[in-house]
C-alpha cells in the first residue's frame, strides 16, 4: 500500500443485502439532488416574462447551475476519496438546501438574485461524484458496471423537476416547489446519515487534495474517460436541452409535442445507462463503447440528411438515445475497472465535469449553424464525425490501456 492511501476495515462483514441497500440509498440521493439542481430550467420562460430577460439572460440563468455543478464535481470527487460517501452525501444534500430556500423565499425578484442562487444550486449537481466511488467500493469488479449504471440512472431526477416544478408553482405559488424540495432533501440527509455506511476495506486517500488532483490528471484513464464521457453523456445533455427547439424549428412541431418527444429521448437514455454497465460486466466496456460510438455515428449521419420524422427520424433519435445512455454507463464501468482504487472519486469528478460541460458546446454550434445555413444537417454531420473519432480512440488507446491494466492485475 502506498503512503498516500490507507484501508478502512469494518468490524464485521457486510450482510448480503447491504450493498443493494447502499446502492438504493445512493441512487435516491443522486436523484433528489439532481431534482434540486434542475429547478430553474423549467421556470426559465416564467422568469423571462416576469423579469423581462433576454434570450441570452435566460440561457445564462439555466446554464449557471449546470456549469457550477459540473466543475464542482472535481473537488467533491476528491473529497469523497478522502472522507467517503457516508459523510459527503448528507453534506452535499444539506448544502443544497441553502440555495433552494434562498431562491424559493427571496431570490426570485431579480436576475442578480437568481444567478447568485443558481450558482450555489450547482452544489446539487456534484452528488454524482460522491456516488460513483461510494457504490464502486461496495461491489466486486465483475458487478461494478451494473451497479454504477444503476446509480447513474439517478440522473432521471431532472425529470422530476421537469414534470413537477411548473404545476407546483401554479397550484401553490412560486415558493412551493422549492420548499418541497428542501424538505425532501432534509429528510434524505437525515436518513443518509443514519443508514449509509462506507464499504468495508474502502481505500482512503490521504494525499493532499491538490497533489491528488495533479496526480490524477496525469493518469491516461482520466483524459481518455473525459473524452468518452464528453461525447456520450455530453451528447445526451445536448439533445435533452436542444431537441425541443430542433423539432419545433426543423419539423414544425408544437411545443407540447416536441417536449413529449424529448421526454421519451431522456427516458430511454436513462434506462439504457444500467444496461450499458451490465453489458460491460459481461463483454467488457471497450466492446460496449465501440458499439455505442459506431451506432451514434451511423444514426447521426442518417439524421444529417433530415429525413422524415416518421419513422426514420424517430428511429434515429431513439437509437442515439439508447446508445448514448449505454455509453454513459460503460464509461464509468471502464473507470471502475481501470482507475486506481484511491483515485476513483477524483477521476469521477474530472470525468463528470467533462461530461457536463460537453453538453453545452453542441447546442451553441447547432444554433449558430442553423442561423447561418438554415439547416441542422452540418451540425449532425459534425456529431457523426466526432463519434467516428471517438470510436477510433476507443479501439486504439483505450483498448491498449485496458489490456495493460488487466494484465497487471492478473500478474
Amino acid at each position: 500500500m502506498s503512503p498516500q492511501e490507507r484501508t478502512v476495515n469494518a468490524p464485521t462483514a457486510p450482510t448480503a443485502f447491504r450493498p443493494a441497500l447502499m446502492l438504493g440509498m445512493a441512487t435516491l440521493g443522486f436523484a433528489l439532488n439532481f431534482w434540486a439542481w434542475a429547478l430553474l430550467s423549467p421556470l426559465g420562460p416564467r422568469f423571462k416574462e416576469l423579469l423581462g430577460l433576454s434570450a441570452g439572460q435566460q440561457a445564462l440563468l439555466v446554464a449557471v447551475p449546470v456549469i457550477v455543478g459540473s466543475l464542482g464535481r472535481i473537488p467533491v470527487g476528491a473529497l469523497t476519496d478522502r472522507f467517503g460517501g457516508r459523510v459527503m452525501f448528507p453534506l452535499v444534500s444539506l448544502a443544497t438546501i441553502v440555495p433552494v430556500l434562498f431562491i424559493g423565499l427571496a431570490g426570485q425578484t431579480s436576475l442578480a438574485a437568481l444567478l447568485a442562487g443558481g450558482f450555489f444550486l450547482g452544489i446539487g449537481g456534484t452528488a454524482f461524484a460522491v456516488g460513483v466511488p461510494f457504490v464502486n467500493a461496495w461491489f466486486p469488479p465483475h458487478r461494478r458496471g451494473l451497479a454504477v449504471g444503476v446509480f447513474g440512472a439517478g440522473m432521471g431526477g431532472t425529470a422530476i423537476s421537469a414534470l413537477t416544478t411548473v404545476p407546483l408553482v401554479r397550484a401553490g405559488g412560486p415558493a412551493t416547489p422549492f420548499l418541497i424540495t428542501a424538505i425532501v432533501l432534509a429528510g434524505y440527509a437525515a436518513a443518509a446519515w443514519l443508514v449509509l455506511r462506507d464499504a468495508p476495506g474502502r481505500t482512503v486517500a490521504t494525499q493532499p487534495l491538490m497533489a491528488r488532483l495533479a496526480a490524477t490528471v496525469k493518469l491516461p484513464i482520466t483524459w481518455q474517460a473525459c473524452v468518452l464521457y464528453a461525447v456520450a453523456f455530453g451528447g445526451y445533455v445536448a439533445f435533452s436541452v436542444y431537441l425541443p427547439a430542433y423539432l419545433q424549428t426543423g419539423y414544425g412541431l408544437e411545443q407540447a409535442d416536441a417536449a413529449n418527444r424529448m421526454a421519451g429521448f431522456v427516458a430511454l437514455a436513462v434506462l439504457a445507462r444500467p444496461v450499458g454497465g451490465w453489458l460491460s460486466d459481461r463483454v467488457g466496456p471497450v466492446r460496449v463503447l465501440t458499439g455505442v460510438f459506431a451506432v451514434t455515428a451511423v444514426m447521426a449521419a442518417v439524421q444529417a440528411a433530415t429525413p422524415g420524422l416518421m419513422p426514420t427520424g424517430t428511429i434515429a433519435f431513439l437509437t442515439m438515445a439508447a446508445a448514448l445512455g449505454a455509453g454513459s454507463g460503460a464509461t464509468f464501468a471502464l473507470v471502475a475497472q481501470v482507475a486506481p482504487a484511491d483515485k476513483v472519486g477524483t477521476v469521477t469528478g474530472l470525468v463528470g465535469a467533462a461530461g457536463g460541460l460537453g453538453g453545452f458546446l453542441p447546442p451553441l454550434v447547432m444554433g449558430f449553424l442553423y442561423g447561418q445555413l438554415g439547416s441542422y444537417g452540418l451540425g449532425l454531420a459534425l456529431l457523426a464525425t466526432t463519434a467516428v473519432l471517438t470510436l477510433a480512440l476507443t479501439a486504439t488507446a483505450v483498448r491498449s490501456l485496458t489490456g495493460r491494466r488487466t494484465a497487471e492485475r492478473a500478474g
